[in-house]
């Protein structure tokens, strides 16, 4: 089990990631509602939406799982962050599917991120405890 649960891990949050892209993608109404709310509509919407990929497809790698989760940290962190301030924690009544989908992505990111920190180039070694 302790072999898989990283990897487990990791296939989470890129599902979760990736699995958000075409809503991005393809302007889905409430993705433009939430960008246009919160004034980054459409440029942030594709923009994060291809930072996401990306974040998704380094964290499934284990070489990179580290930088994968360091950019999910960073834009779920944003994301949460829209949420406590111009958003709310329910958007267009989702019940906050989406805060608390945000937090456990980022609360798994945090995870992986402690797991693969000594792959960390340069600071990797030296953060081993």
């Amino acid at each position: 089990m302790k072999k898989y649960f990283p990897i487990l891990l990791r296939i989470i949050v890129a599902v979760i990631l990736i699995q958000t892209l075409r809503f991005k993608f393809l302007a889905h109404e409430d993705s433009v509602y939430i960008f246009t709310k919160v004034g980054l509509e459409p440029y942030g919407r594709i923009g994060i939406g291809v930072a996401e990929l990306i974040a998704g497809l380094l964290i499934l790698f284990r070489k990179t799982a580290w930088l994968g989760a360091t950019l999910t940290i960073g834009i779920i962190g944003g994301a949460i962050m829209m949420h406590l301030t111009a958003l709310g924690i329910e958007v267009r009544g989702d019940g906050g599917v989406l805060f608390y989908t945000a937090v456990l992505t980022f609360v798994l990111s945090l995870v992986i991120l402690l797991i693969y920190r000594k792959d960390i180039p340069y600071l990797g070694k030296r953060l081993s405890f």
